[in-house]
């Protein structure tokens, strides 16, 4: 969650997700969604990701939201995830943490509220 954004954005970025269309149907093609598939979510919380090393060689992170912000934001985009019917686990917020997964392809997709890509 960045610093400017808020409960639309939350709530844009949950929307595609749930309805992103990035599994293969029976032709290969990516044409299904999560819902789809009967998949699930997982959110991880990682505010790195607005690590900005464009200046210098220390990374600046005055563009992600403070930490309380970030934190209502998160949850209310987890909360609308499992309302459009996903099962959703999270990570712990502001925790260390070892996350093992299982990726599939090499796809990788950049979701933007703010659609500037």
């Amino acid at each position: 969650m960045g610093h400017d954004d808020t409960e639309a954005d939350a709530n844009y970025l949950a929307e595609k997700i749930v309805g992103l269309r990035i599994f293969e149907d029976l032709d290969g093609k990516m044409n299904r969604s999560v819902q789809d598939v009967g998949g699930s979510v997982l959110a991880v919380s990682q505010f790195t990701l607005y690590g900005d090393v464009r200046r210098g060689k220390r990374p600046s992170f005055d563009a992600a939201a403070p930490p309380e912000k970030a934190r209502r934001l998160y949850e209310f985009f987890v909360e609308h995830i499992r309302a459009a019917g996903l099962h959703c686990e999270t990570g712990r917020f502001q925790e260390m943490m070892q996350v093992e997964l299982v990726n599939e392809g090499p796809v990788t997709i950049l979701l933007d509220s703010g659609k500037t890509f």
